[in-house]
């Protein structure tokens, strides 16, 4: 049974909130918007928790994340040389898992796999510097909701906690297509422009990826049964057609959907296309 480790001040993290408490604003590594005026939980949690990427320095250069990059910690069997467990994510296009160790205020990433789609150039620089800085020992930092994951050398990750995405009533993001097992990045130039809403009235509506549209759409478990769309009739040509056409697909009579915290997957029955979506 996976058991949530968390940061209390007897535990073996209980130097993260000692580092936390003492550490200056200064320190190196300290991304922006980590200013909660040095305030620390009691009880942080590391394990358990969906951190989503605001940014990686590396070299001295930091880089937005892109929608979708995440890393959640779950904890296994606790000894001598700290707490064993797993740290599984998404870099921004390709998702990642990878061992860990945590003992005190440090986290030791070991040698990882990942999927291999290809991504937007922007995006895989980002994956790369991503995959650079989370590796090897790392110094964890946790104030209020923030988590900075600083190397010996000066890289650094920032991070924050948010909660469970709920399906009605969050604006969803497409990320990548899926065709069965088989997952694909956008096409190019194409990114952030498919979004959908799921409405608790029974509605479904959002953006193509070239046409706005709207349609009935009943919610049972695991299931969404959609209606006939209505869109817009602009001509989308190019990578925006092909992007239409996927999403319209997706979105064909009986879908089903799948919930992962701030990740959506919806597969039609009908085409056995699907698509990935995150939370905006």
């Amino acid at each position: 049974m996976r058991t949530q480790l968390i940061v209390p001040a007897t535990a073996a993290l209980a130097a993260v909130i000692t580092l936390t408490a003492c550490g200056s604003e200064k320190d190196r590594g300290q991304g922006a918007g980590d200013g909660a005026g040095g305030s620390v939980r009691p009880d942080a949690p590391v394990t358990g928790v969906h951190w989503t990427v605001r940014d990686v320095t590396v070299d001295g250069k930091r880089t937005a994340a892109p929608a979708g990059a995440h890393v959640e910690f779950t904890a296994g069997e606790a000894g001598g040389d700290g707490s064993k467990g797993r740290a599984e994510g998404n870099y921004g296009c390709n998702h990642f898992g990878a061992d860990v160790t945590i003992k005190g205020d440090t986290l030791t990433v070991g040698p990882g796999e990942m999927t291999e789609m290809g991504c937007p150039q922007g995006v895989a620089d980002f994956e790369e510097a991503l995959r650079a800085a989370f590796s090897g020992e790392l110094k964890a930092k946790v104030s209020e909701k923030n988590l900075t994951l600083v190397a010996a050398g000066g890289d650094s990750i920032a991070l924050t906690a948010q909660p469970a995405a709920p399906v009605a009533g969050t604006e969803w993001t497409v990320t990548s297509l899926l065709q069965g097992e088989t997952a694909a990045s956008l096409p190019p130039g194409t990114e952030g422009r498919a979004h959908f809403v799921i409405g608790e009235d029974g509605s479904l509506s959002g953006n193509l990826g070239c046409n706005d549209f709207r349609a009935e759409a009943k919610t049972s478990a695991g299931t969404l049964t959609v209606g006939r769309l209505s869109s817009t009739r602009k001509m989308c040509a190019g990578t925006a057609g092909m992007l239409e056409k996927a999403v319209i697909d997706a979105l064909t009579g009986q879908v089903s959907y799948e919930l992962r915290h701030r990740s959506l997957t919806l597969t039609s029955a009908d085409s056995g296309r699907g698509l990935v979506a995150v939370a905006g």
